[in-house]
């Protein structure tokens, strides 16, 4: 939803300061397997780093080239995001690179651009980025993290080097991923405090994502179609009694409308999400993107204090307390979830066991732990 509002400023701007390295013309590839190496090294320092990518593709600075980065801001021109991005860009034009950030309000407008070429590379929902890789985007998958020190270690692990293959599908690479906050469910009705209770109730389901809706029917709920940007305010407007969102979008998004008088927020994280830059791999090729992946991670500590700023405004009032017994209900409905997703391609299957050993790193107590089934 709006989570992007909470994005702190710095991480974007550090982010982006990576990507310097943008001065990229036509590349002379080399199979130099030492030079990869010394890239690919994070004990290292990284101006050796950044030498050894220069040696190994060639790339030299080209003041004509005009880079397109695409930023989702569902405020537009006016957002937080889109501000950050417009300072950054003149830090990177002191270094005479000429990168053009474009503000889109529909991320879904903003993706096709993306996959037309028109972006060089965009900021987007991890639920979008599961459309350009299956295993960074299953890190936004139901129940992955019920806790954000999870989050950490995931991201901390997908910044590293050995996981730089793993980044890179289908002519994309991803460039960088921040936390965006935990996700939870919001009812108009606290009654509406457990599966069972769901049923017969309009449940908001994101429009590209068809599982979503075959999941919600398959509790016995309505699944009604919006997107990313309304689905909130179809809450707020009673068309939905039940939406999952950032706890993060609670006050930019007005959603304590659609909470009145009645309603309450369920005192269980669906997951933590995240937000990705997705990049053209012929335009940024994997090694330059492994520096930028390394700055989004060092930004995590100022990404999450914007979050959970935006997380404590949400009134104590609202919390609906779920008993220990319904938690691991939840637990056992949300892998099962897990797992008829990734058997119909859905999910990354290699994620989900990566998220179910940091779940059980975390609580080896847990039922899945003895028992995995991801």
């Amino acid at each position: 939803m709006t989570f992007y509002s909470t994005l702190n400023s710095a991480l974007f701007l550090r982010a982006m300061a990576t990507c310097l390295l943008f001065f990229l013309s036509t590349a002379v590839w080399s199979d130099d397997d030492q030079l990869r190496a010394t890239i690919y090294n994070q004990s290292l320092p990284l101006q050796e780093r950044v030498a050894a990518f220069q040696d190994l593709t060639g790339l030299e600075p080209d003041p004509d080239r005009v880079y397109r980065v695409c930023i989702w801001d569902i405020f537009g021109r006016s957002g937080p995001v889109f501000a950050a991005a417009q300072e950054q860009r003149k830090k990177i034009l002191e270094f005479g690179v000429n990168v053009e950030m474009v503000p889109y309000t529909s991320e879904a407008v903003m993706v096709e651009e993306l996959k037309s070429a028109t972006c060089d590379a965009a900021l987007m929902s991890g639920l979008r980025a599961r459309l350009f890789n299956r295993y960074t985007g299953t890190l936004d998958s139901i129940g992955g993290f019920p806790e954000r020190e999870q989050m950490r270690l995931a991201l901390k692990l997908m910044a590293d080097s050995r996981s730089a293959d793993r980044m890179v599908s289908n002519g994309y690479v991803v460039m960088g991923i921040a936390p965006a906050g935990a996700a939870h469910v919001f009812v108009d009705d606290r009654e509406i405090n457990t599966l069972a209770k769901a049923a017969g109730k309009r449940v908001a389901v994101l429009d590209y994502d068809p599982v979503q809706a075959e999941m919600i029917s398959g509790i016995g709920a309505t699944p009604v179609v919006a997107d990313i940007v309304n689905a909130p305010n179809m809450f707020n407007t009673g068309v939905v009694d039940v939406l999952a969102a950032p706890l993060a979008a609670y006050e930019v998004m007005e959603l304590y409308k659609g909470l009145e008088p009645d309603g309450g927020i369920v005192d269980l994280p669906l997951t933590h999400i995240t937000a990705q830059l997705i990049g053209r791999s012929e335009v940024v090729p994997n090694e330059l993107a492994q520096f930028v992946r390394e700055a989004f991670y060092q930004g995590f500590d100022e990404i999450i204090s914007r979050v959970r700023m935006e997380e404590e405004k949400v009134p104590d009032k609202w919390w609906i307390e779920i008993p220990a017994e319904d938690r691991l209900e939840y637990d056992r409905m949300m892998q099962q979830a897990r797992v008829e997703l990734r058997d119909k391609g859905y999910y990354s299957g290699d994620m989900l066991t990566l998220q179910r050993k940091i779940r059980c790193r975390a609580n080896g107590a847990r039922e899945e732990c003895a028992d995995p089934v991801e």
